[in-house]
């Protein structure tokens, strides 16, 4: 499964969006009527979602990546909990790193995986208690703030400050998945990520909603051998020019770049073409966390393609390095008294 949004989703709205509306409307009402009035299920142990408002990449993976590191701080054991989106597995599944290719389970749950135990399952609640057999005692869902039908202790939703919600209209008319007054009565925090200002207005509205507001960056790790290299950047991530801004900001010149739909796993011909390429010009072959799984328990040209690419690796960096550990600290409040309340009903 391969996700590629419409451009026009991400530009000022256009005839695209308004020819689209009257259907983006019926959709609307649908999403929200399902957000608003379907039961969710109460599981025995703190759940934290890091979602997002519009369909597209906003930096859930590395939050949620950065809340499982908080939740072990403070001596908890973190399961995460996907739907294995690009995967071809639809049964509940524990993702083993070194057996699972991304093809079975997706990219996400497979990198992951590589940081704390990982579940991915078509039904949320029933991968919520499998992560709950084998051990976790606090839940991260890696997106599912809208459709997942279990309880939700704490909703963070992540908002890249340059994309922020696009053109503001519903699929498929543009990028946002259910209203946004529904989405923001279910949310518990907003994060924005990065330096830019398009998602000011939103942050506003959530703050007089009473909703807390986050600040972080997804912030490179250093790699003082690009400096001055020329690369060849290749990305298929929602957003690629976000990770050729990075790459650039190491120091690197991108001589050539190449972006793929989201999710998308490689053909023949596109991989012999990054590595031909990348030899006749002598670049240094460069690519995402993302990008790099998908190749990983592969042969032939994706293990060479593989073990030419040099990976940028990044990690969400809170203004305050004390959000994380207070967001855990909340979730496991807010679990405390929903199951007091059950109790006591």
């Amino acid at each position: 499964m391969v996700s590629d949004s419409p451009p026009f989703w991400w530009t000022k709205a256009d005839w695209r969006a308004y020819a689209l509306s009257p259907v983006s409307f019926l959709y609307g009402r649908i999403a929200g009527y399902r957000m608003a009035n379907a039961p969710r299920t109460g599981v025995s142990v703190p759940v934290i979602c890091a979602g997002n408002f519009t369909a597209g990449g906003a930096g859930k993976t590395p939050t949620a990546l950065a809340l499982a590191e908080a939740a072990k701080a403070k001596g908890l054991v973190p399961g995460f909990l996907s739907r294995g989106y690009g995967g071809s597995i639809d049964v509940t599944t524990v993702v083993d790193p070194d057996h699972h290719r991304a093809d079975a389970v997706g990219d996400e749950p497979l990198l992951l995986a590589r940081t704390a135990l990982t579940v991915i399952a078509r039904r949320r609640l029933e991968g919520a208690e499998r992560l709950i057999r084998e051990g976790a005692t606090l839940i991260i869902m890696d997106d599912g703030f809208q459709s997942a039908r279990l309880a939700i202790d704490f909703a963070l939703l992540v908002v890249d400050s340059h994309r922020s919600t696009g053109n503001g209209f519903v699929i498929p008319a543009g990028p946002v998945r259910a209203p946004m007054d529904v989405q923001l009565r279910h949310a518990t925090a907003l994060l924005k990520v990065g330096d830019g200002d398009n998602a000011d207005y939103l942050i506003r509205r959530a703050a007089r909603a009473g909703l807390g507001v986050m600040e972080a960056r997804l912030m490179p790790k250093p790699m003082p051998e690009l400096a001055g290299r020329r690369v060849l950047a290749f990305a298929g991530i929602a957003d690629p020019g976000k990770f050729f801004r990075t790459v650039e900001s190491l120091g690197a010149e991108i001589a050539e770049s190449r972006s793929f739909p989201d999710h998308s796993h490689l053909e023949e011909d596109q991989m012999r073409d990054l590595l031909e390429t990348a030899r006749r010009q002598a670049l240094m072959l460069v690519t995402t966390a993302k990008d790099h799984v998908r190749l990983a328990g592969h042969g032939g040209t994706a293990a060479e393609l593989a073990a030419a690419a040099t990976v940028i690796a990044v990690e969400m960096q809170f203004d305050d390095p004390r959000a994380p550990g207070m967001i855990i600290d909340r979730a496991v409040d807010a679990a405390r008294k929903r199951l007091l309340g059950q109790k006591t009903s």
